[in-house]
This record gives C-alpha cells, structure tokens and sequence, in this order.
C-alpha cells in the first residue's frame, strides 16, 4: 500500500484504545480494525487495541495489542459468555485508563446489555466514548430494545457512521444527536488480502470446471441479502448464457437454507448453482474471488457492505443493488453496476447485459480497482477518523 504522508494542523496529544470483543470471531472485521490501527497510526494517533484470544496480533509498528477478552464465544451458555465479556471490558477498560488513554472507541454491529455496559463502565472512569455504529438497526437481533439503544446514544459523545444514509437513519430515530455525528467511510482491505491472478488455478481448488463462467454471492446468507432474487433472475439468465454458473459461498443465518433450496429444486437449478453453504475459511476467499467473473449483491437493506469493499479489493466486478449506501460507492457503468433493488427483470436485464459485455466489465473492473485503493485508503480514513477525535 503507498504510504501517504498528511500534515496534521492540529495536535493530538490523547491516547486512544479501541475496545472490541469481536475481532476475529467469525468474520473479517478484524482486517477493518487492523486497516484502522494502520491508518490512525500514520496519522500520527497513539492507539492500543483490545480484542479476544481469537485474534492475532497483527505485528503492526507502534500498535499497543492486548486480548483480555478470554474464550468469549467458546461457552454454549449466554450467562458464562456474558461473564467472560464483562471480565474482558473490566480488564480491557481498567489497563487502558491506567495506560493515560481517555478516548475509548467501540464498533457495534446491534445493542444489547453487554455494549450498554461497555459504554456505562467508560463513563464511570470519566472516559470519552466513540462508537462506529456498523448496522443502524441490527439485522440479526430483532429483540433490540429501543431503550437500550437511547441509552447507549446519550453515552456516546461522538459517533461515526459510514454514509449519508446510515447517519440520516439515527437522526430519524434521534435528532438531538445531528451534531455528534461523524461520516467516516468504510476502508479497503487491500493490507490484508493475497489477490490471486490464476482463474483455472482457483477453480480447480474449489472444484469448478475452467469452461464455466461464474457468478458470486459471498458471505453470511441473510433473509435481507437478497439471494431469492438473484435465484429467480438466474432461472431466466442461463437460457441465454448456459455457461453460467453461480456460486452460493457463506453460511446461512441459523443453517437454515431451506426457502432457497425449494426455489432451486422447483427450477431445476442444481447443476446452475455450486452451493459452498458453510464458513469460508480465510485462505480459501482469494480463490473464491480470483475463480469469479462478476460478484453479485442483490441486497434489499444495509447500511455498508464489508462484501463490497473486499469485492473492490480484490479487484472484482461487482452489481449491486441501487440501495443509497451502495450508490454512495458505486456508479452504474463506471465502478460497478447497479440494479433495481428487488426487481427480478431488472437484475435479469442487467446480467445479460453485462455478461454479454466482457470489455465493459473489464473497464468497470479496473475503475473499482482504482477507487478502493484512492478514496478508501486506509490513512485518508485514519485522517478523517483522527478529525472526529479531535472534536471531542
């Protein structure tokens, strides 16, 4: 990654530890606190991050790395679990504040008693708290108390959220907050990533024949992400390009894949479709990636795609849903594509189009490329992170 060197007109003298319990628990969203360490410590911010016993330290230079979080998601018991999370918080907020750190920032992805307390126990040490708030109203959790989520707001003195849309979605919810929010994009994974370059290689790993052209969902299947439309727009897709085949690679939310497989049984759709229902570990993504031709996100609501920026990353085409978030990033035809949320014909269309279009795509292709490794760098979004500490 080039390194950018920024003037930094204001001092930042206040140490900052980010305290976040999820790491790498089941996901890639320790790439994003590892790109964010790199990117505030190149702005010159001295950072400690504080995580589980699941993630590793990412020997980043000057980065102070601590896992007090022991063995939090090994338990089956919610009680044990949420025991060893207050321990780790207790732990994890008690050494940072002795360590002289008075800015405590934290990423929620929902809201729940366990971040109620994170944030109370910052308070009670007189420290400031930052949240980056990932899913506005959590998509896995639909027991969120509206009370909790106040609370948790009134706590917070500044938020950051990733776009326009996200931060419009809490003042609806909350007004009084307009001046504490902070618009900070979500940053690339190219740190992070190995970008394979050997299509027939990549298939051959996962077992896909080198004659195929494939299409991509990746990531946990959720009832929001869409997949039923893309399974109904591929019914129509393969009468004129019977080459295609998709690949279905993620976990589905609570193993439950049953709706999906009833619409690709009644269209006949098995030998269309390689389903790689499962966690993808990290060493097989790249192939996954490198073996696809375009990646599609059907998507019906979200705030940010962690899936779109690895997309862009790793150098992939990508069509999306017209969602604000995802047209926040994407131009149609230029970095990416876009698609009526929702609309089968139109996804249909829009794939028939482009698979018909391999010099367009390959165009696309290289702007996405382009943009994620320019505005999405990891200093830029250090700087403008740095910025919202500053205004504390």
């Amino acid at each position: 990654m080039k390194k950018i060197v920024y003037l930094n007109p204001l001092k930042m003298n206040r140490k900052v530890a980010i305290i976040d319990p999820l790491g790498a628990h089941g996901s890639s969203h320790h790439f994003y606190l590892f790109g964010q360490a790199e990117g505030l410590l190149k702005n010159d911010v001295e950072l400690s991050l504080y995580t589980n016993n699941e993630t590793s330290s990412p020997e980043i230079n000057g980065l102070k790395f601590f896992t007090f979080y022991k063995d939090i998601f090994k338990s089956k018991s919610r009680v044990i679990s949420g025991i060893k999370w207050v321990i780790g918080t207790v732990f994890s907020v008690f050494h940072a504040r002795f360590s002289g750190i008075s800015i405590f920032h934290f990423h929620i992805f929902y809201t729940n008693f366990l971040v109620l307390f994170n944030l109370l126990f910052v308070k009670i040490l007189f420290g400031k708290v930052v949240l980056t708030v990932h899913d506005v109203s959590s998509f896995s959790n639909l027991s969120n108390s509206s009370i909790i989520k106040k609370l948790i707001y009134k706590l917070t003195d500044r938020i950051i959220t990733h776009n326009e849309f996200s931060k419009l979605e809490i003042l609806n919810e909350n007004t009084i907050l307009s001046s504490c929010i902070s618009i900070v994009p979500h940053g690339n994974y190219t740190p992070f990533i190995n970008i394979q370059y050997d299509k027939e290689k990549s298939k051959e790993r996962l077992g896909i024949q080198n004659n195929r052209r494939i299409l991509l969902f990746f990531g946990m299947i959720k009832k929001v992400k869409g997949l039923e439309v893309l399974l109904s727009a591929l019914n129509v897709v393969i009468k004129q390009n019977p080459d295609v085949l998709l690949v279905i690679a993620g976990k589905p939310w609570d193993n439950d894949f049953s709706a999906y497989q009833k619409i690709i049984d009644e269209n006949n759709l098995s030998k269309y479709i390689l389903l790689h229902t499962k966690f993808i570990p990290q060493e097989d993504v790249e192939h996954y990636y490198c073996a696809s031709d375009l990646v599609v996100l059907p998507y019906k609501k979200i705030y940010q795609s962690g899936v779109l920026m690895m997309t862009l990353s790793y150098e992939r085409p990508v069509l999306v849903s017209d969602l604000p978030p995802l047209k926040e990033i994407i131009s149609d035809n230029e970095n990416g594509f876009l698609f009526k949320t929702e609309n089968v014909s139109d996804l249909t269309n829009k794939l028939n189009s482009i698979l018909g279009n391999e010099e367009l795509m390959e165009q696309v292709r290289t702007k996405g490329a382009e943009l994620i490794n320019t505005k999405y760098d990891w200093c830029e979004i250090g700087r403008q992170t740095k910025h919202a500490y500053q205004s504390l």
